[in-house]
């Protein structure tokens, strides 16, 4: 799994993202393979933000496995 920094380009009606050579090499990623991609804000308060809507709701290593099996599945 790969963290990107990419920035949306104007593609036609749409946009798009490119993926690096090197990635697209070390995730054997083909044309027409489905890849899993997660958007995240721009921001470095998101994940304060996203969490803080669960404080004290459940305990951080629940919330830690729920992610993972969501990510790794």
């Amino acid at each position: 799994m790969e963290v990107l920094m990419l920035k949306a380009k104007k593609w036609g009606n749409s946009l798009g993202l490119i993926i690096p050579k090197e990635i697209v090499q070390h995730e054997q990623i083909k044309e027409h393979k489905t890849v899993r991609v997660l958007i995240l804000p721009d921001s470095r308060k998101a994940l304060k933000e996203s969490f803080g809507l669960i404080k004290g709701k459940i305990n951080a290593q629940k919330l830690k496995d729920q992610i993972r099996e969501e990510l790794y599945d």
